[in-house]
């Protein structure tokens, strides 16, 4: 995974609630194993008309709106576990999810896939939603270190929460294969202890 430190940037605000993982990636595109193409299907049913023509009246075909961060409606990841929908975002290219809640299965997997979900009170989420419709060139600020979030260019920031093993895998970049690999020194140090008994 990339490590995950700051992050600047503009976003998409996706202004709707109780976003399920079938919305974001429909169950007739899950026939692949691996991680790569489901981008392509993120939010197939909503981008895309009926013929296949592109839906002008969605966020993400509207070129004014751009960039890494997803800010999204209250209680986005519902439904289904399928871990396939983390995957279609980041191979979309997001970074970073907002809502003022996920649903706890999509929170896990989009953490164990470098996927940053950032949870924010309803009226800090309101606010930024307002902010980027304004005015799309508005940026935000996340940064992990801190566990903080801000609008630039105000002084309106807010901190959010992350399992502390996690934010040290975002950081570092790691896996919990590369976590684990991380300890192998202080693994065997460990052993070695042990066989003096």
């Amino acid at each position: 995974m990339e490590k995950f430190k700051t992050l600047t940037a503009t976003a998409i605000p996706l202004d709707i609630e109780n976003v399920d993982t079938d919305q974001i990636i429909p169950a007739r595109f899950l026939k692949a194993t691996n991680r790569d193409g489901f981008g392509e299907n993120v939010f197939r049913d909503w981008r895309f008309q009926n013929d296949g023509s592109i839906n002008t009246n969605f966020v993400l075909n509207q070129s004014q709106y751009e960039g890494p961060i997803l800010v999204a409606g209250d209680n986005f990841g519902c439904g289904s576990s399928r871990e396939h929908a983390a995957w279609a975002l980041t191979d979309y290219g997001f970074k970073v999810i907002v809502s003022s809640f996920f649903a706890d299965i999509f929170k896990g997997n989009a953490l164990n896939n470098g996927l940053l979900p950032i949870q924010v009170s309803p009226g800090f989420l309101k606010e930024l939603m307002t902010t980027i419709k304004t005015d799309p060139k508005t940026t935000i600020t996340v940064d992990l270190e801190a566990q903080t979030i801000g609008i630039d260019g105000s002084n309106h920031s807010e901190p959010f929460d992350i399992d502390a093993y996690k934010k040290t895998c975002m950081i570092n970049g790691y896996d919990d294969i590369d976590y684990l690999l991380s300890k192998k020194a202080t693994i065997e140090a460990f052993e070695k202890t042990l066989q003096t008994y």
